[in-house]
């Protein structure tokens, strides 16, 4: 886990403090695949900004993320470069206004960059932009091994619920 101590900070309002800060990137579980960051350690880049109601935080970092692709299941290779933004007030009244990244004047980067990290991933993880994914009858790859099969023929997966619809 990657933590920055904002301890030493003593920022006066409209103030800044940049820094490189290497960031250790942990596996991601999405749809019971393992996605994996490579490198597991990016350099990343945080600013710490006061303002006059309290303190704003920004991190910026490129990654790779390898793994499963969600139609053939073959290797899927995703690069990704977050922005990230996140505030806290000086008093924060609600949770609103507090960021869940700072406890105990520790700025948590690991967990915030893999959740900035998995909201900028797309809605399916493919190996291509075209992939045909896998036959829904035998289960061969679409992309190696282009194929039809006849309507007639029926997937033994789904025998037992063939039989249960020509009882009714």
């Amino acid at each position: 886990m990657t933590s920055f101590s904002l301890r030493s900070l003593r920022l006066r309002p409209g103030e800044e403090h940049r820094v490189e800060q290497e960031i250790q990137l942990e596996p991601i579980s999405l749809g019971g695949q393992q996605y994996l960051p490579v490198p597991a350690k990016v350099e990343g880049e945080l600013v710490v900004s006061r303002a006059q109601s309290g303190t704003v935080f920004e991190l910026r970092f490129h990654t790779r993320l390898h793994g499963p692709c969600y139609r053939c299941l073959e290797d899927a290779v995703v690069n990704v470069a977050i922005s990230a933004r996140e505030y806290q007030a000086e008093n924060p009244e609600s949770d609103e206004l507090r960021t869940p990244y700072v406890k105990n004047d520790q700025l948590d980067l690991s967990a915030w960059a893999r959740d900035a990290l998995v909201l900028e991933l797309p809605d399916k993880i493919l190996c291509r932009e075209d992939c045909a994914g896998l036959c829904p009858v035998c289960g061969r790859d679409l992309n190696t091994a282009p194929h039809q099969h006849d309507d007639e023929e029926l997937d033994s997966r789904w025998a037992a619920l063939s039989e249960l619809r020509d009882r009714l």
